[in-house]
């Protein structure tokens, strides 16, 4: 289990590499000062996708994120 500071640096490190070092500054700024509900932007990430596709998706990510972090 990922502490909270964790987590959130891993999540700092995957917007930075995605978007670059600019573009993430401007995404965290974006969520801080739009509102955002979270559980609504979720339901429109995926339309074509059912719940069973989502959690499998999740779960192969899982397992190969996690072949990653015991390699490191």
């Amino acid at each position: 289990m990922f502490t909270d500071t964790e987590i959130k640096a891993a999540g700092l490190r995957a917007l930075v590499a995605a978007l670059g070092d600019v573009q993430a500054e401007k995404f965290v700024a974006l969520i801080q000062r739009e509102p955002f509900d979270y559980t609504k932007w979720q339901r429109t990430l995926w339309p074509d996708k059912n719940l069973e596709e989502i959690s499998q998706a999740a779960m192969k990510r899982r397992q190969e994120t996690g072949r990653e972090e015991e390699a490191k």
